[in-house]
This record gives structure tokens, C-alpha cells and sequence, in this order.
């Protein structure tokens, strides 16, 4: 049965975001993911974590700058990471290390790793790109592997990060084998790769047996919504996921249809309740 948490970038954002803690927890949720917890003191974020019975499952590394204000000021102006950025190394190794004293506060053994836009003086030069990309990588993971922490890239659509370097899965599997390194996983959004690629439980059962599939991230297509309208058929994708023995967590990352309204969130959830029935009853 999957382990869902709740993405508190997306949901429950009619609420302060130390407050989202326990509306999750009140929920059912077992853990929570997010984008960014630097706006926050590493140690109140764990006090709510603590107070909740919440595992801090995921988030990700600043997009640029060495605190909170500068990654909140690139993140507003279209930045969407650094790793690909040729020229940025050293800015980059900056938010590894801010990413992983969090990662420790928070026992949070999971951190996305975003590949960036390509810029624009590069776009010619897309070797210079993987190659800064790889090796970029390949530091971070020393870094994170000194901590018992995994890494995460993700392929994002580019409807939604115009530019962005990766957008499939079987491109971020080979920069996995390039890297080489044990703690780089891919994190599997089923909306992006809908939209990228379609054919999703082909793409599950292509990758999530070589055990390099760390994280699945859930929304509607097309809308990024709650799971249950679409195009996506998600009790048979979520049933083969068991089926095929996933173990990580299932992260709902996705818009609630009634917005950010007093109790959207929690209005939205009833598909989430056929989960908490046993597997068998689920088609």
C-alpha cells in the first residue's frame, strides 16, 4: 500500500507553513516533503516534525545564493537551480552545504538536487551543460554520501520550466550511470513524465525494479490536481507500484480543485481513503 506525504508547498497553503505540520498530520499524512525550508529555523521546523509524528521526507536544495533570502529572490526571477550552469561551481557547492546542515536538523535522509534552465549563452554548447552537470553531481554526492543522505534529480516538463536540462526519464537514468555514485536516485513525477512522455507504467516497470527510482510524485493531468480525474488512471498506476514491490514514499505534490480556501485540502482528500483499505481491494 503506498506511504503517501503531502507536499506543503501545495497543499494546505491557506495556513501558515509551520502550521501545515499538524493539518497533514490531522489528515493521515506520515510525512511531508516541500520545496524550501530555509525561511525557517532548521530547529522549529524540527520541533513541528517532532510534535506531529512527521517524517521529513524530501526537499530541495536552494536554487541559488547562500541563504534563504537570495534563494527566495532567484526562485521568484525564473532560477530553477544551478547544477547544469556552467561558470556557477563554486554558488553551486554553497547550496549543497545549506541544504545538507538542514538535511541533518531534520533527519531528512532525501534531497532534490535541481538541474537548472540552460542559459542562454550555453544553448550552443549543450556539452559544456552535461559536462558541468555531471560533474556537479558527482561533488554533491560525495557531500551527501559523507551525511547518509541520498540525492534526487528529477525530470520536469517543459511546459511548465521552459529550458529546463532534464525532461525524461531515461536521460536521467544514464546521468545516473555516468555519475556513478551509489546515493543518486531519480525522483519520478508521474504528471511530468505523463506529459513528457506518456506510456507510465511502461516507464514503472522499466525503472522502478533497478531499485534507482528513490522518490514518485503524483498529480492529475492536465490540470495538477487531486488524482482522482484526468488522464492518468492512478489506482491501477498506484497498484503497480505495488505490484512491483515500490517501497519509497508517494509524494502529492498537486493543486487542490477547490484553491487555497479554508479546508481545500482536506475537502480534496477522499480519494486518498480507498488507500487505507487492504491492497486487495483496490483495482
Amino acid at each position: 500500500m503506498p506511504r503517501f506525504c503531502a507536499n506543503l508547498s501545495f497543499l494546505y497553503t491557506e495556513l501558515p507553513f509551520l502550521d501545515r505540520f499538524a493539518a497533514a498530520a490531522r489528515d493521515g499524512f506520515a510525512g511531508v516533503e516541500y520545496f524550501f525550508p530555509y525561511g525557517h529555523a532548521p530547529q522549529d521546523i524540527a520541533q513541528r516534525l517532532a510534535d506531529n509524528g512527521l517524517v521529513q521526507v524530501l526537499f530541495n536544495a536552494p536554487v541559488a545564493g547562500p541563504d534563504s533570502a537570495a534563494n527566495q529572490a532567484a526562485w521568484d526571477a525564473g532560477a530553477r537551480g544551478l547544477a547544469c550552469v556552467p561558470g556557477r561551481e563554486a554558488e553551486f557547492q554553497t547550496t549543497v552545504r545549506l541544504a545538507l546542515e538542514y538535511a541533518q536538523a531534520l533527519q531528512c535522509t532525501q534531497l532534490h538536487v535541481l538541474a537548472g534552465v540552460v542559459p542562454s549563452a550555453h544553448a550552443a554548447d549543450l556539452a559544456a551543460v552535461h559536462a558541468t552537470y555531471r560533474s556537479n553531481l558527482r561533488w554533491a554526492c560525495a557531500q551527501a554520501a559523507a551525511h547518509g543522505v541520498q540525492l534526487l534529480i528529477e525530470p520536469i516538463n517543459t511546459r511548465d520550466m521552459p529550458g529546463y536540462y532534464l525532461t525524461r526519464q531515461d536521460q536521467a537514468h544514464a546521468i545516473l550511470a555516468e555519475v556513478g555514485a551509489a546515493n543518486l536516485h531519480v525522483q519520478m513525477d508521474l504528471y511530468h513524465c505523463q506529459i513528457m512522455e506518456g506510456d507510465v507504467t511502461t516507464k514503472l516497470r522499466s525503472y522502478v525494479p533497478t531499485g534507482r527510482v528513490g522518490h514518485v510524485q503524483i498529480a492529475s493531468v492536465p490540470m495538477r490536481q487531486e488524482p482522482d480525474q484526468g488522464e492518468l488512471n492512478y489506482p491501477f498506476v498506484l497498484a503497480e507500484l505495488d505490484r512491483l514491490a515500490y517501497r519509497g514514499w508517494v509524494g502529492c505534490e498537486y493543486r487542490p480543485r477547490l484553491g487555497a480556501h479554508n479546508g481545500a485540502t482536506q475537502a480534496g482528500l477522499a480519494w486518498m481513503q480507498a488507500y487505507r483499505k487492504p491492497a486487495s481491494t483496490i483495482s
